[in-house]
């Protein structure tokens, strides 16, 4: 059976030195890219993480210290991986609570802004889990009828992953699904979108589960003493939250979408302050405008006119040396 793809569908699986999506860093990588034509590449890849690998994560993945002592660190690789990806959708086994926060916490961290917005991901431990409630060692043997040979290796996980799929689409194409609203469908199909949106049903913003959509497609938070109200209702009722989050243990995919809301919300705010300060401007009652002022009129008594200048003659000369005695 071949996969009904428009555009590759990279199947990826990590071993990490932890679970904190926000903290722990990526040892091992394996990617199998199914393509449209129907041929596969795998990529996979040891990863130095710059940290001790905790003992109990070591006797579960069977990678320790020594063995990526001289392997590349993820910032060396960062742009070979994404790269590889390209424009591919992304799937895998537990990959939306998983594999894609973590990925997307080291791309971060190599300075790489790899776009989740136009891609599809595809969780297949999520079809799994709705129609059966299994591992992936079950799924496997459940579906495929095999053992996984060298489990929790990577690049055996992945391939075990992809074929489960294979199997799903195959024995579920015609099988009823009930959601929890009552609603029945046939959602497991041979087509990438129908399988993101079947594994997808919590609709997650930021893979971490911290926010996720609501029923109206607005951010949620999905945690907390603020669980339930969207995003941008905490921001109008407590905007230091925004700060808090900021500061706080949460991972940098998370920030980053924080981030995004907290742009879009502010631009809104200063939107609706510029038309509530047009609407004032316009509603303001006009002012008469004041006559210049001009100088008050003199009375014409005031006015005194000039007398025409009197010729002096000998007999007024005369009269003033009679006066002063000259």
């Amino acid at each position: 059976m071949k996969l009904n793809l428009k555009r590759p569908l990279a199947f990826f699986d990590l071993e990490t030195t932890g679970v904190n999506v926000g903290a722990d860093r990526i040892v091992e990588i394996a990617i199998l890219k199914a393509m449209p034509d129907g041929s596969e590449v795998i990529k996979s890849l040891r990863i130095n993480p710059e940290m001790p690998i905790p003992l109990h994560s070591s006797l579960i993945h069977g990678i320790y210290d020594e063995d990526i002592a001289d392997a590349p660190t993820f910032k060396a690789v960062a742009a070979e991986l994404a790269d590889f990806i390209g424009d591919a959708d992304l799937a895998g086994y537990n990959s939306n609570r998983f594999d894609i926060p973590v990925l997307l916490e080291e791309f971060l961290r190599a300075g790489i802004d790899f776009d989740m917005s136009d891609r599809k991901f595809v969780d297949v431990q999520n079809i799994f889990h709705q129609m059966e409630q299994r591992t992936l060692r079950a799924a496997y043997k459940f579906y495929c009828g095999k053992d996984i040979v060298n489990a929790h290796s990577a690049e055996a996980d992945i391939t075990a992953t992809y074929h489960v799929l294979l199997a799903q689409i195959e024995r579920y194409k015609d099988v009823d699904f009930e959601d929890k609203q009552g609603k029945i469908s046939k959602p497991v199909i041979n087509d990438v979108e129908a399988l993101h949106t079947f594994t997808n049903m919590n609709k997650p913003v930021d893979f971490a589960g911290r926010m996720v959509f609501n029923e109206n497609e607005e951010e949620t938070f999905n945690f907390g003493k603020h669980k339930g109200k969207t995003v941008e209702h905490v921001f109008d009722t407590e905007p230091s939250y925004y700060a808090w989050m900021k500061q706080g243990d949460f991972p940098l995919y998370t920030k980053k979408k924080l981030d995004e809301i907290w742009t879009r919300w502010s631009k809104k705010k200063e939107l609706l302050k510029q038309e509530r300060q047009q609407v004032a401007e316009t509603n303001r009652p006009k002012q008469p405008q004041a006559k210049p002022q001009q100088a008050p009129a003199r009375p014409q008594a005031a006015i005194k006119k000039d007398k025409p200048a009197v010729e002096v003659t000998n007999d007024m000369l005369e009269q003033l040396k009679m006066k002063f005695g000259k």
